[in-house]
């Protein structure tokens, strides 16, 4: 649970929004998306405002900073940030104050940062338009003590690079820098770690940590992760609907919520031991054609009543230092949760799909490669072994680059294997999809990790999931219409959704149709990458929830692609950990997470928003200190635990446990358990945290 600040940093309000209101143009009519809004942002604090999409965070984080849509009108409220509101300034006022008084860290780095300037440039021109430097050596000096405080490594090589030429996390640690350029008073952070994967994540949280303490600088963290904020923020301001609903200290809001929302939100967490709600959790979606006169939340609240619907709730003092917008706030219960229940027995399936010493990289033989083998692109998956069985799901884990995607991307024919085979029910199949039968490429359908993306967007709905029945199927198999109103209502979406387009549905609801889209053509593989990454919490669950269903009543089987082990511990039957295209551990899920842990294991496990390391615990090194040879372990070279000089040059041996679990470590398996801590379990401990609300 993150610290509250210090009492002599919070005394002065650095921000003020007073009864904000917003409103967008749409459809011919003022909508309203920000009703009333106030929040006060404290030196030397971090407050978290966090909610579902479309709750409006985002509006209320751009005119922070004075930004407004040509098509929106504040219709109420002030500003203040300085002695003076900033709603009342000009334009030129404005570009004064942003990134120089008042920094910005978008969430996709790879957008914000230009692609044709070097990063040092690009934080240079911040540096040269506030006045805030001289020239030449004095402007390097201070990039590199930029560089130095978020942790890049090099800093006068790097900020010689391109954008393109950073890993994720570095690259979003230069938009920090450029935040922190100015030595702002106030940091916008936006959604700054939807995007990165939990070990990045981890970095990022304990850099902002660092930089608080060190700098005290204030921060408004902007997100639908409360995972994140329960490591992170001082104070959460919780968002429905435009309307704030609940704001407390980050250690009351996770102990005891008292608005049924808040409540649902941390209920839809999903916990790395597998226990569940037993109830209020979230259901359905934010729907702002639905909102009632009186409370936002009434159509999807389990306490709500008639005068819900109709009387408004203003957020009001429940406790010093929290405050609710509910009626029923003293009827707001603590999470009870459940065990999760006892996995069902899978048994020894019949195989499905064998994948046996893979090799790939990207890129063909060109001539001159052919003749000069150096210059071939470099091997991205080496030597990886699995199976999955009928109605089984098999979870792919690791970091960003660790091969996860290409794995999944030759098993669908996209990319043809250099070594290795892949069989399906027995039989090998072409490496190359033109090269498979349609009956083939049918049996394994792909879901992407973006729906916006994989959906045509002049395409309704309906004819999106008519396309794969006229091609797999012949009439005999029946109308397609009627098929694809089929497919909708197994991922329970109705019939009337085939004449909407994607740009008309929620991104829960597109995501059910790239799934349905899979399903219409009755596959036996799904191959789900990273389907569940960009959604909110509660939109997450509820696609889980389907999946599991989908499982059980289809008996499909899944390769389920994820960074977060809490989702995969829910869903999947076995498990495979990636590091560098290597598998470091397989086995059964509920096996996997006991000790023994590959130290690679281990540090995707501590990395998870909630979890705290025990104290000297080593975390594993986010920049390798030496690559390993090709032979040597992946992961040597950021290992704490790597014994000696074997790691990097020797393939290391694999082990067995008694559970089924295999492991490829130099260290012996005696050794691999005590790296969980002296009571050898790390699961028990990694969930006594407010990362899914305690329960007393």
């Amino acid at each position: 649970m993150a610290q509250a600040a210090h009492q002599s940093d919070t005394t002065s309000v650095v921000a003020s929004i007073r009864d904000v209101g917003l409103a967008y143009w749409q459809n011919q009519t003022w909508n309203d998306v920000l009703h009333k809004v106030h929040l006060d942002v404290h030196a030397g604090e971090i407050v978290g405002l966090v909610g579902e999409s479309g709750c409006g965070k985002s509006s209320l984080s751009l005119l922070l900073m004075g930004y407004r849509h040509p098509a929106a009108k504040v219709r109420s409220g002030e500003i203040w940030f300085g002695g003076r509101d900033l709603l009342a300034m000009s334009e030129a006022e404005l570009a004064d104050i942003r990134g120089n008084r008042i920094g910005f860290v978008p969430q996709n780095p790879t957008t914000a940062l230009n692609p044709g300037m070097r990063v040092g440039a690009q934080i240079a021109e911040v540096l040269r338009v506030h006045g805030r430097t001289g020239g030449g050596e004095a402007v390097t000096a201070r990039i590199v003590e930029l560089f130095n405080d978020v942790g890049l490594p090099e800093p006068r090589a790097l900020m010689r690079r391109y954008p393109h030429q950073l890993s994720g996390g570095q690259q979003q640690r230069v938009t920090i820098a450029m935040a922190l350029a100015c030595d702002p008073d106030l940091v916008v952070l936006d959604e700054p770690t939807t995007g990165l994967d939990v070990t990045t994540q981890e970095q990022i949280i304990l850099l902002l940590k660092r930089l608080r303490s060190r700098h005290g600088t204030a921060m408004l963290y902007v997100t639908h992760d409360l995972g994140v904020l329960s490591e992170l923020a001082d104070r959460i301001s919780v968002m429905y609907a435009g309307h704030l609903v609940e704001s407390a200290p980050t250690e009351v809001l996770f102990d005891h919520p008292r608005h049924p929302y808040t409540r649902g939100l941390i209920g839809s967490i999903p916990r790395i031991d597998g226990r569940r709600p037993r109830d209020g959790r979230l259901t359905g979606y934010l729907d702002r054609r639905e909102i009632p006169p009186g409370c936002p939340f009434q159509p999807r609240c389990p306490l709500a009543d008639d005068r819900c619907a109709v009387e408004p709730q203003e957020l009001a003092a429940f406790a010093p230092g929290h405050e609710v917008a509910c009626r029923h706030a003293d009827a707001v219960s603590p999470l009870v949760l459940d065990d999760g229940g006892v996995r069902p027995e899978r048994g020894d399936s019949a195989i499905l799909l064998e994948v046996e010493n893979l090799d790939l990289r990207y890129g063909q033989k060109s001539l001159y490669q052919r003749l000069v083998p150096s210059a071939l692109p470099p091997v991205v998956v080496r030597d990886v072994s699995f199976t999955i069985g009928e109605a089984e799901v098999v979870a792919l884990v690791g970091e960003s680059g660790s091969g996860k995607s290409t794995i999944a991307r030759a098993i669908s024919g996209l990319l043809p294997p250099i070594g290795g085979r892949i069989a399906l029910r027995g039989s090998e199949l072409a490496g190359d999809i033109g090269a498979r039968s349609q009956d083939v490429v049918r049996r394994i359908q792909f879901i992407f990790q973006n729906p916006d993306a994989s959906l045509n967007p002049r395409q309704s709905v309906g004819r999106s999931l008519a396309r794969p029945i006229e091609v797999f199927f012949d009439r005999s198999h029946g109308v397609p219409r009627d098929l694809a109103e089929r497919a909708l209502d197994e991922v329970m979406l109705t019939a009337d959704y085939a004449g909407r387009y994607p740009d008309q549905l929620s991104g829960g609801e597109r995501q059910r149709i790239a799934i349905a889209r899979a399903l219409v053509a009755e596959p036996d593989l799904l191959l789900c990458d990273e389907v569940l990454s960009a959604l909110d919490v509660s939109v997450q669950a509820n696609v889980l929830d389907l999946l599991e269903r989908l499982r059980r009543e289809t008996s499909v089987a899944m390769l389920f692609i994820s960074h977060d082990l809490a989702v995969v511990r829910r869903l999947a039957d076995r498990v495979c950990v990636l590091y560098h295209g290597q598998m470091m551990q397989v086995g059964p899920v509920e096996a996997v997470f006991e000790p023994p842990f590959h130290p690679y294991t281990l540090t995707l496990l501590m990395s998870l928003p909630g979890s705290h390391l025990r104290p000297g615990q080593p975390v594993a090194r986010s920049e390798p200190t030496r690559a390993p040879e090709p032979q040597g372990c992946a992961f040597a070279g950021r290992c704490p635990w790597q014994p000696d000089e074997r790691c990097y040059t020797q393939p290391p041996p694999l082990h067995i446990t008694d559970r089924d679990v295999a492991i490829r470590c130099h260290l012996p398996l005696a050794d691999l358990s005590n790296l969980a801590g002296a009571d050898g379990s790390l699961s028990t401990h990694a969930t006594q945290t407010s990362q899914a609300g305690q329960t007393p």
